[in-house]
């Protein structure tokens, strides 16, 4: 194992799952090279004035064994304070084994088990999300909606549109074309900028997978006679793991013992060049906090990196058309606004974790509560933290408009939506997160496989995470894809389609620990 020389570029949950996976196999000689002031990439906790903010939100579930295991070997599960308060973490009415608490919620590096509540807001009405076909939803939606969403639904069963190449056509064949209208399009062209039928159906079996109305009758009808057995969908999950402080303190806490294991961590530096000859990368150029540029060669680069930018970075190695489909990747940014407002400025009772925003003439697209994250995530009580999410493209007007604006644009629209009734929040805070979501849309996201396939050929670059691969990879997803590569790297049998078919299959979540 001595000879190997492993460079990690980015210190998000693929990154550091890497490294330590790497440690753990031996190997000693490792840079871990991050561009930001903090580890952790979309999943880090970011702190402002005693209050703490989740990325874009992250739930620390996966329907892996491993991945469970995995943390909370660096952080252990916390039994509650008050006896009371305690919950199980469930799968859809069944309990998951958790071993026996061995920390207390007063200890600070611990995981908490929180319930889960989404939901959507819409017309001034609270739906459940996923959609539960229960009597409450079908009471908001009346009688004559739920017959013609009833009948549109049976349509689409008995006339699929065929083959689905759109995720216009994903949904319409699993929702019905009114419902896919009423809760779906919207949203997700406000998240992805351009209509759903310009969005490969390839977004959806990744992330909304085989969940459908069937499987929500099901469910629904499980429950309603008390039965048990294990969730088929990641989407139908009760309950979940979190970290006391927020996301970003797994990723501090791996980090840390990384780092105390010997490896080389550094922050706030960006890789400029990536040097590859032969179908071998040989090393990388970056440059550091104060602007001095470095190079170190490397026996193998496993890159988080966005993939436009790691092709830009190694200009030279490429044909002009893997350069040209890098070169117009697309990817979706977004901003979030945090804002604090005292409980009583907030006009319904907000148990959710997160709410998708579906009411019309607003930009907001979600909203999250970080006090039902985790009570620690706000520095009183008695107040309210919520992050609001502005989805974006990096230089358009929502982008552009100063910090000032945007605040006044977030409270004017929760006073509009009917949420809030306060002529001001108590304190405010922009967030802009650029290049947050690949986008699945384009042509040169349709030609993704020649460009996949040359980076392949790369004999030891391996590509993980999220906007290592263009893949919109769940945190949990992320840690697998490092896992794998770590694997082909120490045993030396390299198959990088093992690496590319996680989180595109369902079966893979049912992986055991061996």
């Amino acid at each position: 194992m001595t000879s190997h020389s492993i460079i990690i570029v980015g210190a998000g949950p693929a990154g550091l799952t890497a490294a330590l996976e790497l440690q753990d196999a031996g190997i000693a000689d490792i840079t871990l090279i991050e561009a930001d002031t903090q580890v952790g990439g979309i999943s880090r906790t970011v702190r402002h004035h005693g209050n703490r903010i989740d990325i874009g939100g992250h739930r620390f579930f996966s329907k892996s064994d491993w991945v469970m295991a995995w943390w909370q070997k660096l952080m252990p599960v916390a039994a509650p304070s008050d006896p009371e308060d305690a919950r199980e973490l469930r799968y859809q009415g069944a309990s998951a084994g958790l071993p026996p608490a061995t920390a207390s919620e007063a200890d600070d590096e611990v995981m908490l088990v929180r319930s889960r509540l989404s939901r959507i807001y819409f017309n001034k009405q609270f739906f459940d999300y996923p959609l539960k076909l229960d009597l409450g939803t079908l009471l908001k939606l009346g009688p004559w909606k739920t017959f013609t969403f009833g009948l549109s639904y049976l349509w689409a069963r008995l006339h699929p549109r065929s083959p689905e190449v759109s995720l216009e056509d994903f949904l319409v064949n699993r929702f019905g074309r009114k419902l896919y209208r009423q809760f779906f399009k919207e949203y997700t062209e406000k998240v992805w900028g351009v209509p759903c039928s310009q969005i490969s159906a390839a977004w959806g079996a990744q992330r909304i997978k085989s969940l459908s109305i069937l499987k929500a009758i099901t469910h629904a009808l499980r429950r309603m006679v008390g039965a048990g057995g294990k969730v088929e969908q990641t989407s139908l999950i009760e309950s979940f793991l979190y970290p006391k402080y927020g996301p970003g303190q797994m990723w501090e806490t791996a980090a840390e013992r990384f780092v105390a294991r010997g490896g080389k961590l550094l922050m706030q530096s960006r890789v400029k060049q990536v040097r590859v000859a032969g179908e071998q990368v040989r090393g990388v150029v970056y440059e550091d906090a104060a602007g001095s540029s470095h190079v170190l060669t490397c026996s193998h680069l496993l890159s988080t990196m966005p993939i436009k930018d790691l092709v830009e970075a190694s200009a030279g190695a490429w044909t002009a058309e893997v350069s040209d489909i890098a070169s117009h990747l697309s990817y979706r940014d977004f901003i979030t606004v945090g804002l604090l407002y005292p409980r009583a400025a907030v006009t319904r009772r907000l148990d959710d974790n997160w709410i998708y925003i579906q009411e019309p003439g607003v930009n907001v697209g979600r909203v999250q509560v970080f006090n039902n994250w985790s009570p620690y995530m706000v520095a009183d009580a008695s107040a309210l933290w919520l992050g609001l999410e502005f989805f974006c493209r990096e230089g358009d007007g929502l982008w552009s408009m100063d910090d000032a604006s945007l605040k006044a644009m977030a409270h004017a629209e929760m006073v509009q939506i009917g949420l809030v009734d306060a002529a001001s929040p108590d304190d405010a805070v922009v967030l802009r997160v650029p290049k947050a979501y690949p986008g699945y849309f384009g042509d040169a996201f349709s030609r993704f496989g020649v460009l996949q396939a040359a980076l392949d050929r790369v004999a030891n670059l391996f590509l993980i995470g999220r906007n290592g691969m263009h893949r919109y990879n769940n945190q949990d997803h992320s840690m697998l894809t490092a896992r794998e590569a770590v694997r082909q790297i120490v045993t030396g049998e390299v198959d990088k389609a093992r690496i590319w078919a996680i989180n595109v299959d369902d079966e893979y979540h049912e992986e055991k620990s061996g």
